[in-house]
């Protein structure tokens, strides 16, 4: 399976590299690739390190930007001509999606594939990795929108919640033997 990862390119310390650096050992030790935006800094080498040191592939789409960042020795690299074109071309690529602790660019990652979702124009499994509580925020946002009506499908069917990361290959897994 293709799991395509959202997440922070910054140097982070240890709450939230442990969690990231143990999925991604997930992925590759699942067989698994990791779609990403390709970078090799900050948190995205960490989770590119983990799945490459347990036998995962890698499948970058960096932005062109952002290319003189982008992991050298990957699998596969492309480079997008802005960040329209790397987040299509990320879903593009991917059986399923994970969310990670990030900023902006994380969390327009996140709500592009959840309005996807809630219109029904992917039904990808969508997970969202709550590492140290860091979307505890969004979740009750979400909860929200959902009990006030501004989203036509069940929250549980937009997005997984995972507070660990075995959580969320767990969750995946079943979705994908599911689908």
């Amino acid at each position: 399976m293709n799991i395509c990862v959202f997440l922070s390119a910054a140097d982070l310390d240890d709450r939230y590299t442990r969690p990231a650096r143990d999925f991604a050992r997930l992925i590759g030790k699942g067989g698994h690739s990791l779609v990403w935006g390709g970078s090799d800094t900050g948190l995205m080498k960490v989770v590119a390190d983990g799945v490459q040191e347990a036998g995962g592939r890698l499948i970058g789409v960096s932005v062109d930007f952002l290319s003189a960042k982008a992991r050298p020795g990957a699998d596969e690299m492309v480079i997008a001509r802005d960040l329209a074109e790397r987040k299509k071309l990320l879903l593009e690529k991917a059986d399923a999606v994970v969310i990670m602790v990030g900023g902006t660019g994380t969390l327009d990652e996140a709500t592009e594939i959840l309005e996807l979702k809630k219109h029904g124009r992917t039904e990808k499994p969508v997970v969202l990795l709550n590492t140290d509580g860091f979307y505890d925020g969004l979740k009750q946002q979400f909860r929200r929108m959902e009990e006030d009506r501004f989203l036509p499908r069940p929250l549980a069917e937009l997005v997984f919640f995972a507070e660990e990361p075995a959580g969320a290959m767990t969750y995946l897994d079943d979705a994908l033997r599911a689908g």
